[in-house]
């Protein structure tokens, strides 16, 4: 069976991956609006959520893979779950503002922004899928560790992704 650190520490890569991409897709379309001299708030809220993502997953994969960092104030499970629930929020504002100002994507697609557009949706949802599964999978974490007797509130996270 694969352990659920592993897990966890693949879904924090391919999340910083959508993140990435994401960011990418926001600054051409920022650069896109200030040459029409127009502004897309959601796009400046994705931008945010895109970096917050990117350094908080660059955290906690260095918090997996590099043993001799030792952050204070990251390092129970609680701690974590708190960061992914605040990420989730964010996704969610970001993807479904997003999905409500530019609608139906379908009638254009044969125009570059809303190509471009229709990208910055996918990979919203897509980021938001990757964290809704992140914290089910926290959630199981905090539940396996409490039945197996160990006290999450104190439990340091691993500093590995095989445990």
């Amino acid at each position: 069976m694969i352990h659920l650190g592993l897990i966890r520490a693949g879904l924090y890569a391919v999340l910083l991956v959508f993140a990435f991409i994401l960011f990418v897709l926001c600054c051409v379309r920022i650069n896109d609006t200030l040459q029409a001299n127009f502004y897309d708030p959601v796009i400046a809220e994705l931008l945010f959520t895109s970096i917050v993502t990117m350094l908080w997953c660059g955290l906690m994969l260095c918090i997996f893979f590099v043993e001799t960092l030792k952050f204070e104030f990251i390092r129970l499970y609680w701690q974590e779950l708190i960061g992914l629930v605040i990420l989730w929020f964010f996704w969610i504002g970001g993807a479904a503002a997003a999905s409500s100002i530019f609608g139906d994507l379908e009638l254009c697609r044969q125009f570059q922004a809303c190509q471009l557009l229709s990208a910055v949706l996918a990979f919203a949802w897509l980021g938001w899928i990757v964290l809704t599964v992140m914290l089910i999978i926290s959630i199981v974490v905090m539940i396996t560790a409490t039945r197996d007797g160990r006290k999450v509130l104190d439990e340091p996270l691993p500093t590995r992704a095989a445990h």
